[in-house]
């Protein structure tokens, strides 16, 4: 999805109305997939309310940050997610401490902020992105622990339809505007890829603690360095720093699929 921002950015000025046209497209996936299951909706408007934080807020400042820092960068410095999420997790939902839980978050992280110093990164990346994908890591982090709490209250489809709608009216008030039939086209792939995720998110999320999902979704930071790379060419290209800080996350994700039992 990251990627798939990143390109469709590409020669756009002001990164607003992509948020609105990738949850735009995001929404007919997840609200499909809601109604094929036909699960109970529960308490829906608790998942809305979750959906103002993230992907409302969270993803107006990923974009930002993927359009100041670029693709691989922001996924990087989103993966200190999981340190966020696992304090949040030990402290209210009284989740069990297990050392290779931290061992591999702190791996995760490790290699996140490895990846966001490198020094060696395009001068047309603005290093004020990382801030934004920070900001965003923070509400990711919230979304998840709020969405783990509730998990008992309704489909995890459900969530997620109702998580994304709540995340296009935020876009769309923030922005002003509906995105243009271009915008719309340019980011349909992203947004596609945006609500498969948020499926899979969910479904994590209903059947797994905190402490094993947040981390192992942070290794998207390693796929997004690779992807990046792969896709768009040099201007993302990962240099040793990159490629020991990915190597660092995948570590980590492992840790955490033995501790867990995985």
């Amino acid at each position: 999805m990251t990627v798939g921002v990143r390109r469709a950015l590409a020669g756009r000025r002001e990164p607003g109305g992509a948020t609105v046209a990738t949850l735009l497209a995001a929404l007919p996936v997840v609200g499909g997939a809601a109604l094929l299951d036909g699960g109970g909706g529960g308490d829906g408007w608790r998942f809305f309310c979750a959906g103002l934080l993230a992907p409302g807020l969270s993803q107006l400042l990923f974009t930002r940050a993927v359009a100041e820092v670029g693709a691989a960068r922001s996924s990087a410095a989103a993966g200190a997610a999981p340190l966020v999420a696992l304090a949040i997790a030990f402290a209210f939902l009284h989740e069990p401490v297990r050392a290779g839980l931290i061992l591999g978050a702190v791996a995760i992280v490790g290699g996140g902020v490895f990846l966001a110093a490198e020094r060696t990164r395009p001068g047309h990346l603005r290093a004020r992105g990382l801030l934004y994908a920070f900001a965003a890591a923070v509400l990711f982090a919230v979304r998840d622990t709020i969405v783990r709490a509730l998990h008992a209250h309704g489909s995890p489809l459900f969530a997620a339809a109702a998580a994304i709608l709540a995340g296009t009216l935020v876009a769309a008030c923030a922005t002003r505007r509906l995105p243009e039939r271009g915008e719309l086209r340019s980011f349909a792939p992203a947004g596609a890829l945006f609500g498969l995720s948020y499926i899979l998110l969910y479904e994590a999320y209903f059947h797994g603690r905190v402490s094993v999902v947040s981390p192992l979704v942070a290794t998207e930071t390693l796929w997004g360095v690779g992807l990046a790379a792969l896709v768009l060419g040099r201007g993302e290209a990962p240099g040793r720093v990159l490629l020991i800080g990915a190597g660092a996350i995948l570590l980590g994700g492992v840790a955490i699929g033995v501790s867990a039992g995985l």
